[in-house]
């Protein structure tokens, strides 16, 4: 069931590629030049290329379906994660069927179809999706198998033997054969017609020849080498095709694909006359459901984020801040879909009266239970899984759901895939990430993300923000929900924070960094991020009542949002124009931080296992051994003047190298 461009696919079908090389929408009316310029990733297939190729840079048909054309659902191309996209597809349909359908109302039924290579069944995060998919019941969705025995090195036996049919079974899925999938065309018929009768997930299982009708049919250099002239016209002979005529379809195949238009435009009809006697019957759901569909927040949110004057003045962690801003968001708007890779009581994500997304057939030995209209998701230990089942839910009809992950900051690096593949393709989410420093504690270096910070601040279309206390996280939060074509990642700490409610600002996260404590005549600008604040303030106090020397703080929570500052702002924080040095103090890697600052206080190697006070004091992060290191800066400088500074930044806490010890 599918009816191109319609927007919402509520009653029509999702057709996904997880192969390595891409789908094309086939019903879509394009023209001949834009296909073509497909030949810029792949003129080596067809040995024909146009004058009009190598012109073009807007090719519709890049290496790898991408969701900025018509017609593709999501982007896919890193294998195994189509697979998950399509589980979060499924996942969408189902949650959305389960909260708004009625009785002789069906306004949200369809199904996902995800083709799959070899190669794709490899990937641990396939893996992962299929056995939440199984668990789930998701039996809206189908697998479609292209099983040649294939990959870019050679046949799969060299180095994979599993039973995959047993496997799929295994984690709940229907199975359905075709032995010929070369020419038993009714045989993909019927298992597709089978697949929605399922009452599970369904693993189509089709044996395919790669290549066939090629001289290099049934071997891997068929994947991606040249065919040659000669080949390609020996193919088209093969099937009946003029050798001589290049990029022609014959009248037949166009004839068969635009019939299914005038097809899904009678769905769409029926369905827009469905919604009008819904609309009526139930007219507050089809209010809010409309809303979703246009990609809404169904009610005003800025009404529901906490006033600064309701957070707690005494010491709190920034995850406990989060649940402060976030719960409340979560039990009010429908559309947020909150979950967690197996630390509920770690993350402070759920909320009063939450239902889980569970199959509603599973009773659980601990009783905790569920159906397919809960909002919170419990995704077991599959981070990667997790992110990209995510994007699926972000992708379906974008704006519908919200997704928010969570788990601790170190463990997003198993998700960093899918978080990349998200903001490639603007797909809004927010990742919660807490235990986020050294102060995580006895969990030790394995836990503590030393670097991780570094591969998201440079991430293309990602916020990644650091609050220091409460009310910088509900500006996070403001920040990263009105980013509605960027997904976030809010950066939290395990151990209680100190709250500056006199100095701190939501207006200043979003945009990016503020003066958190101004000072007159400053003789060092501090740079404070995060859980490491407390450094900065305690620092400028030490500083100022036992070495006489003035320091400034500035809160710098987010590098991408202050870039997007006019330069008089950016100014006005960072006085790029004084004889003050500026220090950056944060526990991580100081990779990025010498855009901003002259010095940095930072980590030079792993972290350590101890209490989180310990462990901070261990690695020098305390205004005693900051201090003095700062003020010798500032008498350097003093003497030398700032411009000694440009171009030789300096590591305060030592250089980060390399050795074991290191």
């Amino acid at each position: 069931k599918i009816q191109p461009p319609y927007d919402f696919w509520g009653i029509f079908d999702a057709i996904e590629a997880n192969v390595a090389a891409g789908a094309y929408a086939s019903e879509y009316d394009f023209g001949w030049d834009v296909y073509e310029s497909f030949q810029q990733a792949h003129d080596g297939h067809f040995n024909f290329v146009p004058d009009s190729v190598g012109k073009r840079t807007d090719s519709i048909c890049p290496g790898h379906p991408e969701i900025e054309h018509e017609g593709i659902e999501v982007t896919t191309g890193p294998l195994g994660q189509g697979v998950a996209n399509a589980v979060g597809l499924a996942m969408a349909t189902k949650h959305l069927a389960a909260t708004y359908n009625k009785p002789n109302y069906e306004v949200v039924n369809n199904m996902t179809y995800c083709m799959i290579g070899d190669a794709c069944l490899q990937e641990g995060v396939a893996l992962e999706a299929v056995s939440l998919a199984g668990h789930w019941k998701l039996n809206n969705l189908a697998l479609v198998y292209d099983n040649n025995q294939i990959t870019c090195d050679g046949s799969v036996d060299i180095t994979c033997n599993d039973d995959v049919n047993e496997k799929m079974k295994a984690c709940g899925w229907n199975v359905i054969d075709v032995m010929d999938g070369t020419t038993n065309i009714t045989g993909v018929v019927q298992a597709l017609v089978a697949a929605r009768a399922s009452d599970k997930p369904t693993f189509i299982n089709i044996r395919t020849i790669i290549g066939i009708g090629s001289a290099s049919a049934g071997d891997a250099k068929a994947h991606g080498a040249a065919f040659g002239a000669e080949d390609v016209a020996n193919i088209k002979r093969t099937f009946g095709m003029n050798p001589e005529e290049h990029f022609v379809v014959p009248d037949t195949v166009y004839d068969f694909f635009r019939e299914a238009k005038s097809r899904g435009e009678d769905y769409e009809k029926e369905w827009s006359t469905l919604l009008d006697g819904y609309s009526k019957e139930y007219p507050e759901l089809a209010e809010e459901f409309k809303l979703r569909v246009a990609g809404k927040m169904p009610k005003d949110w800025t009404k529901i984020i906490p006033e600064k004057g309701s957070f707690p003045t005494s010491p709190t962690p920034s995850r406990k801040s989060a649940g402060l801003v976030c719960n409340p968001l979560a039990q009010n708007l429908s559309n947020f879909m909150v979950g967690t890779a197996d630390l509920t009581p770690s993350v402070n994500m759920t909320w009063k009266d939450k239902v889980d997304f569970q199959n509603p057939e599973l009773k659980t030995a601990c009783g905790i239970n569920g159906n397919y209209s809960g909002r919170y998701i419990h995704w077991g230990i599959r981070e990667h899984a997790m992110a990209s089942i995510s994007n699926g839910l972000a992708a379906f009809n974008k704006g519908t759901i919200f997704p928010i992950t969570s788990t601790f900051f170190m463990f997003y690096i198993y998700a960093a895939p899918g978080i990349r593949m998200g903001a490639l393709q603007g797909l809004q989410q927010i990742h919660i990430a807490t235990h986020d420093s050294i102060g995580t504690g006895e969990d030790g270096p394995t836990h503590q993300p030393i670097a991780l910070a570094s591969l998201y601040r440079s991430m293309p279309n990602l916020l990644y923000i650091r609050p220091c206390d409460s009310e910088e996280t509900a500006g996070a939060f403001i920040a990263a929900i009105k980013a509605d074509t960027t997904p976030s990642i809010i950066s939290l700490s395990r151990q209680n924070l100190p709250q500056y409610p006199e100095h701190s600002s939501r207006e200043g996260v979003q945009k990016g960094a503020y003066v958190l404590m101004e000072q007159e005549d400053a003789d060092v600008t501090l740079i404070g991020v995060g859980a490491e604040m407390f450094c900065a303030v305690e620092t400028k106090k030490l500083l100022e009542s036992d070495h006489g020397i003035k320091a400034r703080v500035v809160s710098f929570p987010c590098q991408r949002l202050f870039e997007q500052q006019s330069k008089e702002y950016k100014q006005s924080v960072l006085k790029y124009r004084s004889n003050a040095p500026r220090v950056v103090i944060e526990a991580y890697a100081i990779n990025g931080w010498e855009r901003y600052a002259d010095a940095g206080y930072s980590m030079a190697t792993f972290g350590k296992s101890l209490p989180g006070k310990k462990a901070y004091e261990h690695f020098g992060f305390d205004a005693k051994a900051i201090a003095p290191k700062v003020k010798a800066l500032v008498e350097e400088v003093k003497k030398e003047g700032v411009d000694s500074l440009r171009g030789d930044f300096r590591d305060l806490n030592g250089t980060m190298g390399y050795g074991f010890e290191h």
